[in-house]
């Protein structure tokens, strides 16, 4: 990885300044600050802090306080902070429990491709004197030259299928494996949540060892209240590798189904003997919120209102397009219907994405899917969550706003689109060709599949022929349901190389081996 334009910053230094500032979560004190730093009930700040959807200018930094306070961050070029003419100071909101005590951020005007380095400190609303110690993180804006590299890391799925914090593993330790590749951002893909899988303090594997979860009330039963999705964003901000990744890594965060329930859709009402609140727009309204609440996201305001679908500009050589399969899509069904206008990302998301496809400049547009495209994943018998349904010929049902977005994507000459995704929790990679396809009118293209971050693996599903899928990789247990402790966990990492443009996708597992790696070309429309 190159170094960032005039920063003179190498992933080395990071490396070493972020691990030694981050472990402890607590950092020099303000200037001034000493007095009052000796007072009692002070804001304290223990859920860590973390960086969204950053731009070559912008960034957007979120805390979660222990009791009213006034949130302030501070930002300089150095992590001593003693030179006043690079550091900042931003007023940010006071934090209440209108927001479950949480807040954002936002910073503009930043240089680009450079290393920041920031703090946050908490303030008691009525005597700024009374201060909470403050908690740091750093992160890189995006180049705005083209020469400069571009890494970033994408999984999902966290807390599944009852596996929580181990402490006898270390917690998610995956996330320090991802920490030590020191990319630019994490793309979370969706599942950051298991709201419908309740975490138990014992789980006997199959041969007959204990698995041991770290566990709270919220976490304890389904979540159906606000107040109860809240602690199910804030159970996994209880392990220390998640922290000390997310005060180093800016996320880019999307949402999927079990942000909510197991394969839900607007409108409908659960069968399921857990729940007393069975209508699934209300539960998804109140995780929605928290999610909005527990994420830097810049569509999303803190009471849920907002979007989840944007394009994040991450310099000129990628942008990102993070889509929403969940909150727009028609009833899982059979998927046979000829005529499909509503599909699975609704009709208004679908022209937002043909038009800022066409719209960007970047070399590279990678399109983030909470779901996979050419894969089957069944819902019950008879029904289909995702976009194939297993029938290879013409398309059909969501099939049809697929086959009209490629369609466009080569028709507009939209070069350079990549898709990834998570979702069926095991890792693999598809090529798509018009000669191997049902339907033809499209430019061939990759699409990479990695997860999950610590959640049960599961089988490999089929692939759908409408498209001409190849599977050039893949790896899954043989078995539903495997836990973390008996097969591996995964991520995806993609390199954009400044001097040549060229793109390396590689596929990861715990502890940073690569399994498959995949170099693509700048500038074509299809790959």
């Amino acid at each position: 990885m190159a170094q960032g334009s005039g920063g003179g910053w190498g992933r080395r230094a990071v490396l070493r300044g972020a691990a030694a500032g981050s472990a402890a979560l607590a950092l020099p004190a303000l200037t001034g600050a000493a007095p009052a730093l000796a007072r009692g009930g002070r804001p304290s700040a223990d859920w860590g802090v973390q960086v969204g959807d950053v731009t070559t200018s912008s960034g957007l930094v979120w805390v979660r306080s222990d009791r009213p306070a006034r949130m302030v961050v501070q930002t300089a070029a150095t992590e001593s902070f003693r030179d006043a003419k690079t550091t900042q100071t931003w007023r940010g909101p006071v934090l209440g429990a209108g927001t479950d005590f949480t807040g954002v951020t936002g910073l503009h005007g930043l240089p680009p491709g450079e290393q920041i380095h920031y703090r946050v400190l908490l303030a008691d609303p009525d005597d700024p004197r009374r201060t909470g110690e403050p908690i740091t993180g750093t992160f890189r804006t995006a180049p705005e030259g083209r020469r400069s590299d571009v890494r970033f890391l994408w999984s999902g799925d966290l807390a599944g299928q009852g596996w929580g914090i181990n402490p006898d593993r270390g917690g998610y330790r995956i996330y320090e494996d991802m920490r030590r590749r020191n990319p630019d951002f994490f793309l979370c893909s969706g599942d950051n949540i298991y709201a419908d899988n309740p975490i138990t303090e014992r789980v006997t594997l199959p041969d007959g060892r204990i698995w041991r979860n770290l566990t709270t009330e919220e976490k304890s039963k389904v979540a159906e209240t606000l107040q109860e999705f809240r602690g199910a964003f804030r159970y996994n901000l209880l392990d220390d590798n998640l922290r000390r990744f997310n005060a180093q890594v800016p996320t880019i965060t999307q949402w999927d189904d079990h942000e909510v329930h197991n394969n839900w859709y607007p409108g409908q009402l659960l069968d399921d003997d857990r729940y007393t609140e069975k209508r699934t727009d209300v539960l998804a309204a109140r995780s929605l919120r928290a999610f909005a609440e527990y994420f830097p996201i810049r569509t999303l305001r803190p009471d849920g209102t907002g979007r989840v679908y944007r394009v994040v500009h991450h310099g000129p050589l990628l942008d990102v397009f993070v889509l929403d399969m969940r909150r727009y899509r028609n009833a899982n069904s059979p998927d046979r219907q000829t005529d499909d206008p509503q599909g699975i990302l609704g009709a208004e998301q679908l022209r937002w994405l043909k038009r800022e496809l066409s719209r960007s400049r970047a070399v590279w547009k990678v399109i983030a899917s909470d779901m996979p495209l050419g894969l089957v994943v069944p819902d019950g018998k008879a029904n289909f969550e995702a976009v194939a349904q297993g029938d290879p010929g013409a398309p059909l049902g969501r099939e049809l706003q697929l086959a009209e977005l490629l369609r466009h994507i080569k028709h507009a000459r939209v070069t350079g689109t990549v898709w990834i995704t998570t979702d069926v929790h095991y890792t693999s990679a598809q090529h798509y060709a018009p000669e191997r396809a049902a339907f033809q009118d499209f430019a061939p293209f990759w699409e990479f599949v990695s997860g999950p971050l610590n959640a049960g693996g599961f089988q490999a599903v089929k692939l759908d022929g409408t498209f001409g899928p190849e599977q050039a990789f893949i790896k899954a247990p043989d078995r539903a349901n495997v836990s973390p402790a008996e097969s591996p966990q995964y991520f995806g990492e993609i390199d954009i190389d400044g001097g040549s443009g060229e793109l390396t996708v590689r596929l990861r597992q715990e502890g940073g081996d690569v399994l498959f790696s995949k170099v693509l070309q700048p500038g074509q429309v299809g790959q």
